[in-house]
């Protein structure tokens, strides 16, 4: 049985409906991604699934008892309790007595029979489960978290209630790659329905088995991942504009011939006159598709052939080394790709390479004639209290590469209305502000562009649109971007930070990166495993008593053990391959719930013996 039904839903917030007559069926355990442009209605749909909002017209039909469960888009401010309190809250029905509790723990006794009334002490070990789950310090306070680990508190308090139904709005949102391959782990292994509005392209085509898009109103079910979705959508979209062809043609015959006046009144054919005006109105009320977003990069002149130059930097910050010599060389045209955890060093790598921190140690040289153009991942450059076509430029025209353009016609280029254009900034969508960024940014001449993640809460349109720019981009790019299949699209090398402060260079995008370190590790292990025992010659007692601890010999039973890890690591990252690529099929959540849970839990299992092996491998490789 559905868990949720829409039949014929209407729901408006002014002159165009977000749904009208929309229908929509969710069965269990399904995988679904949302699509649809910025402003569509996609955060509606999911409040109105969640139960937040309900339909002006039509109806909704839930099944008894199903539980939903939702991750909102934007990290809420002004949040003064602990992690485990934020989790609790999740539940609206316990988590408030239960966060009461963990402010004082003091107070058991006043709210004992309250806590014992409402079940919180099974919220309680859930919260506890879930915070060691996702890594969490129960106790650590939100507000001092990162805006990576606020988005895993958060999914943590999603997940609270143990809900039938996921709703994930832009989940990957200030998420390192690691942490998003991580959250694609999890929500494989998960018995739940989700639904996903994400602009991570490669995110969607991983976990979704059906994408249901909304489009004007209306919402169409693709059967399949993101790439059959991209298909299907042009063998609409060309129906969609033959269909609208032939009915214009036929409505301007129809407008000929009512207006031969005296000729056409004698027919006497009211039946044509009534279909003319029934014509008239369905054309009246077509809604005509958002026309894509129109960006020009506004390029200054060349730059010197070597843009930097960079030897053996070191960094640190908070006395916490973050860089530990690092050397580059970006020519004039390079396009660079920068990835790495969350607090790695990223920015401050940016900030040395551009000139605007100096390093603790090393040399760097910048290029000469460099005009930079910098969007920073928090768009500070944006003030709320000025409107969309202020916060661009203060003139009513703007010159792009040596033209004058007014600024209502830039900024509908972006995709901005005359009223979008005049709303204060405060009141736009996530994607909408990444856009009026890209507005004001490009405003500006340059040669070299340094972007920092510009990728979140675009519709994929408007991405496709600005990977296409900067692949045709003759300038030099600095890009930070966890969106995988944005890198390999626009980047031709990628700086790495692997861990300890250890920051490298590689030629190609993230798959070439992620190739050349598993090239690396396997050829690690094979030198491990082939490498030749240096013959032992027999020592006196003497001698052997002065031999340091690192070269005494393992025993049979240790050395044994570390000759056959090799093979052991190569068997698990194997299964782990094929079981996740086994749970990615289309079909395999139209199977029993207990197979599906099963093969979650193997895959978990696994994860965790592949981690143990290798923290084994290193202890026995110090011994």
């Amino acid at each position: 049985m559905a868990l949720i039904t829409l039949k014929d839903v209407n729901v408006s917030f002014g002159a165009d409906a977000i749904l009208d007559q929309a229908n929509l069926i969710i069965e269990p355990n399904e995988r679904i991604g949302l699509i649809g442009r910025n402003g569509a209605g996609k955060s509606t749909l999911l409040k109105m699934i969640d139960g937040e909002i309900q339909p002006d017209d039509g109806e909704l039909v839930r099944q008894q008892g199903t539980v939903t469960g939702r991750l909102i888009q934007e990290v809420p401010n002004g949040i003064d309790y602990d992690i485990r309190s934020v989790v609790a809250l999740g539940d609206d029905k316990r988590g408030p007595t239960l966060a009461e509790f963990y402010l004082d723990e003091a107070q058991v006794g006043e709210l004992q029979n309250k806590l014992n009334e409402i079940d919180a002490w099974s919220l309680d070990r859930q919260v506890k489960t879930l915070c060691s789950k996702f890594n969490l310090e129960p106790e650590q306070a939100f507000a001092s978290l990162s805006g990576g680990m606020k988005r895993r508190v958060l999914m943590a308090r999603a997940l609270v209630k143990d809900p039938d139904i996921l709703l994930l709005d832009e989940p990957t949102n200030h998420l390192d790659i690691d942490t998003i391959l991580w959250l694609e782990s999890l929500l494989m292994g998960l018995n739940v329905t989700l639904i996903i509005v994400s602009h991570d392209r490669r995110f969607i085509d991983k976990l979704c088995t059906r994408i249901i898009e909304l489009d004007r109103g209306v919402i169409t079910s693709y059967p399949g991942d993101f790439k059959a979705y991209i298909n299907a959508k042009a063998k609409a979209l060309e129906e969609e504009d033959r269909h609208n062809a032939k009915f214009d043609k036929r409505l301007a015959q129809e407008e000929v011939w009512i207006r031969q006046g005296i000729q056409a009144r004698r027919t006497r054919n009211e039946g044509r006159v009534r279909a003319l005006k029934k014509m008239r109105e369905e054309r009246r009320q077509r809604r005509e598709r958002q026309g894509t977003a129109s960006i020009n990069l506004n390029q200054a002149g060349k730059s010197g052939k070597v843009v930097i130059e960079a030897k053996n930097l070191h960094a640190a910050f908070n006395n916490n080394v973050v860089i530990d010599d690092f050397s580059c060389r970006i020519l004039r045209g390079d396009k660079v790709g920068i990835i790495g955890p969350n607090g790695c060093g990223k920015s401050t790598l940016i900030k040395i390479l551009t000139g605007e921190n100096a390093p603790q140690s090393g040399d760097i040289k910048i290029g000469t004639a460099l005009e930079i153009a910098y969007l920073d991942q928090h768009r500070s450059a944006i003030r709320d209290d000025l409107s969309v076509q202020d916060n661009v430029s203060g003139n009513t025209e703007i010159e792009i590469n040596g033209q004058r353009k007014h600024i209502m016609g830039y900024l509908q280029d972006f995709l901005f209305s005359p009223a979008r254009a005049r709303a204060p900034a405060a009141k736009l969508s996530g994607g909408e502000r990444n856009r009026l960024m890209l507005a004001k940014l490009f405003t500006q001449p340059f040669n070299f562009l340094v972007l920092d993640e510009p990728t979140n809460d675009l519709d994929y349109e408007t991405l496709e649109l600005l990977e296409q720019l900067l692949m045709d981009y003759s300038g030099t790019l600095l890009l930070v971007s966890h969106d995988r299949a944005f890198l390999d699209n626009v980047v031709t090398s990628t700086i790495a930070f692997e861990g300890n402060a250890k920051v490298y260079e590689y030629v190609g995008g993230y798959d070439d990166w992620l190739r050349q370190k598993r090239d690396q590790t396997k050829a690690q292990k094979n030198e491990l495993a082939t490498e030749p025992k240096t013959p032992q010659t027999k020592q006196s007692t003497t001698n052997h008593a002065a031999l340091p601890a690192k070269q005494k010999k393992l025993s049979y039973k240790l050395q044994r053990e570390l000759d056959l890890m090799p093979q052991r690591l190569d068997e698990l990252e194997t299964d782990i391959e094929t079981l996740t690529q086994k749970m990615a099929e289309p079909n395999f959540y139209q199977q029993e719930a207990s197979i599906i849970a099963e093969a979650g839990n193997e895959l978990k299992a696994k994860q965790d013996e592949l981690e143990t092996c290798f923290a084994r491998w290193e202890e026995l490789e110090s011994m």
